[in-house]
């Protein structure tokens, strides 16, 4: 993982790159609990079986690994959270965004977590 401080500019820069990774992330999530309750449930799946499944966990692991080698905290997966370190005012910050959000509009103090979110000034 890379230490790294982001301003509001070099976030938004990488938004666009984020939210593509984000889309198919979200969708081998959903590949993947499919597969696996029709695996337990029935022994089958339409979407395959243990190799597609081994398959679609490296796919997510060389995504996660996309946001820590640009710094990016990956705070939850199911939703996707994800935070920026940075400063505003001076303050130790993370620019917060959850899956759902087409822009990064949030901060919250480093200490507080998402409980914390107010509106990027």
């Amino acid at each position: 993982m890379v230490n790294r401080i982001f301003t509001v500019e070099e976030a938004r820069a990488l938004m666009p790159a984020l939210l593509g990774y984000a889309n198919d992330l979200i969708a081998i999530r959903a590949d993947l609990a499919e597969i696996g309750h029709d695996l337990a449930s029935t022994g089958r799946s339409r979407l395959g079986g243990i190799a597609e499944a081994k398959a679609l966990e490296a796919r997510v692991a060389e995504i996660l690994g996309w946001f820590g080698d640009q710094g990016i905290e990956v705070k939850g997966v199911a939703p996707l959270l994800v935070d920026f370190p940075a400063v505003l005012s001076g303050e130790s910050v993370r620019l917060c965004w959850i899956e759902g959000e087409t822009t990064l509009g949030w901060y919250h103090r480093s200490e507080l977590g998402f409980p914390g979110r107010r509106p990027l000034p």
